[in-house]
């Protein structure tokens, strides 16, 4: 079925928050998404994305955490690699626990059980409850087949089901503590559960976003974590690529002031901020929730009750990223850097740092709570130019610092100006250079983003990457509303297909693909 389909973009870029922008001159920076692995496998092959020039770069080994302890003698300070050989990660597990290190594939195939039920779940829209209360007899049908991923999923996990249902709602300090002893293994697994989220290890619910993590894969690899050739923005020009050459028309540049509603309440299409009009039968808003029914859908068509929810969603962020150029490469004291200044095996990882210890996570978190930024930041700091020389001049290198924790209104009437922006920025240089001195000093420029930067550049509300929190109440069923999860919403003819969607965020397409279905279902019985 042909649609003629427009597609406008408020930014000079196409790709939302995965564009890559030459910020300092010859550093081409992935500005705010910066790597790759929940993008469904059915997206790369149905828009044939390899075709259109979509190249990545997987990472093995893939997890980096140096210790911040005084070396001993000759012998530098510990840090813990972890890739693909399980016999090399219980190698390095074993440093700091015999028992942990023979627990670990246990647990992998634990959590791989529940990526692979959960799975199912991701590629198809949830179960449309409004059509189960109030539709046809079909549409009633038609909503209980939506229940068989659910089945599906249950089949998966079998006995097993309890023990999988406290993973993903108990705190996951509580989970990890029940597999492992050693804190650096549990606290370099915890930063998945917590990245991106205004959550603490020790927040009920938290082991859902560390599945969110574990649960994409790249070349077939389960898992698997790599950087696009090129920047984030090479996958959305990729994606681009493929929709215009199937007739889609893209403009940048064109901000989308207003959905329009035509008397009899159905939408009719969009009107932009210059003024023009587009006519269409439906509109599919990837903006976040509270962007597209609060501030572009006239709010006489909405109900009261619907735009109340939203206004009540979570949209708290932690984050605050800091895209660095520098001149040469960290030079980590647990692991010194090779003669000639050239990429390590560790370079191409996540380096997770201030991350010892659950606790210093906490730490962290509760900082932000009383309104300040970390003390000691939680920081993922990666270097996509070890594995794509592309990015930068020779012998330099492009650094992405995803750190957290950075409330969006700070304590004590201050505001994130120049000023509060550099002296957090600087407490972060402070704690890299700790582990690898010298890293001030190769500092060439930087590019710093609080949540209140993510919200104005790239549209997230609040700066939360997710449009929202992937917190339970607002997963599934209930994303981003109960009885609106299915990307319709009480405005016929309005669809929601970005992150505010089922099943989330993460550079993952799900939504969008699965809006997309909804969509041509409902204009065949149009």
């Amino acid at each position: 079925m042909g649609v003629s389909t427009a597609v406008f973009e408020r930014r000079h870029v196409i790709g939302g928050a995965a564009v890559t922008e030459e910020i300092i001159p010859g550093f081409k920076f992935s500005r705010a998404s910066y790597l790759l692995s929940l993008l469904r496998p059915q997206i790369y092959t149905d828009l044939e994305l390899k075709k259109h020039g979509l190249r990545v770069h997987l990472r093995n080994p893939h997890s980096f955490t140096p210790m911040l302890e005084e070396g001993t003698g000759s012998k530098a300070p510990r840090s813990l690699l972890l890739g693909t050989d399980m016999a090399e990660n219980q190698r390095q597990i074993a440093q700091f626990s015999q028992k942990d290190a023979q627990a670990f594939p246990k647990y992998e195939a634990f959590m791989n059980r529940l990526a692979s039920a959960i799975d199912p779940l991701l590629d198809a829209a949830p179960v449309d409850m409004e059509a189960f209360r109030r539709g046809s007899l079909l549409q009633r049908l038609r909503a209980l087949s939506t229940l068989a991923p659910l089945l599906q999923a249950g089949r998966i996990l079998g006995a097993q089901l309890p023990q999988y249902y406290q993973v993903l709602t108990a705190p996951i300090t509580k989970v990890l503590d029940q597999w492992f002893e050693s804190e650096p293994l549990k606290a370099t697994l915890a930063t998945d559960a917590v990245i991106g989220a205004m959550t603490s290890p020790h927040t009920p619910g938290s082991g859902y976003v560390l599945l969110h993590h574990v649960m994409g894969g790249l070349e077939g690899m389960q898992g698997a974590w790599g950087y696009v050739q090129g920047g984030m923005g090479a996958l959305s020009e990729a994606i681009a690529s493929s929709a215009t050459a199937h007739g889609a028309s893209i403009f940048t540049g064109k901000t989308v002031a207003q959905v329009q509603v035509s008397s009899g309440g159905r939408v009719r299409g969009v009107v932009l901020q210059d003024g023009s009009e587009v006519r269409s039968k439906v509109v599919l808003s990837n903006a976040a929730p509270q962007t597209t029914f609060l501030k572009l859908t006239p709010q006489e068509w909405l109900p009261e009750e619907f735009t109340q929810r939203i206004s009540q969603l979570d949209i708290r962020s932690p984050v605050t990223k800091i895209n660095v150029a520098v001149n040469r490469l960290p030079d980590f004291l647990a692991a010194p850097n090779a003669p000639r200044g050239q990429p390590l095996p560790h370079h191409q990882c996540s380096i997770h740092l201030n991350c010892e210890d659950t606790h210093l996570l906490h730490q962290a978190f509760e900082d932000a709570m009383d309104g300040r930024p970390s003390r000691r930041p939680l920081i993922e700091l990666c270097i996509p130019s070890s594995l794509d020389p592309t990015l930068a001049p020779p012998g330099c290198h492009v650094i992405s610092l995803f750190t957290q924790y950075t409330p969006y209104t700070l304590a004590g009437g201050k505001v994130w100006d120049e000023q509060e922006r550099n002296a957090y920025a600087d407490k972060v240089f402070n704690c890299i250079e700790a582990y690898a001195p010298g890293f001030k000093g190769s500092v060439l420029g930087r590019d710093i983003l609080t949540p209140p930067d993510l919200e104005r550049i790239f549209g997230l509300p609040g700066g939360n990457i997710f449009h929202g929190a992937m917190a339970l109440d607002q997963l599934y069923f209930a994303r981003p509303t109960p009885l609106h999860a299915g990307h319709r919403c009480p405005l016929p003819g309005l669809y929601l297909c970005g992150s505010g969607a089922h099943p989330g965020g993460g550079v993952m397409g799900a939504a969008g693909r699965n809006a997309a279905h909804v969509v041509l279902e409902d204009l065949k019985s149009l």
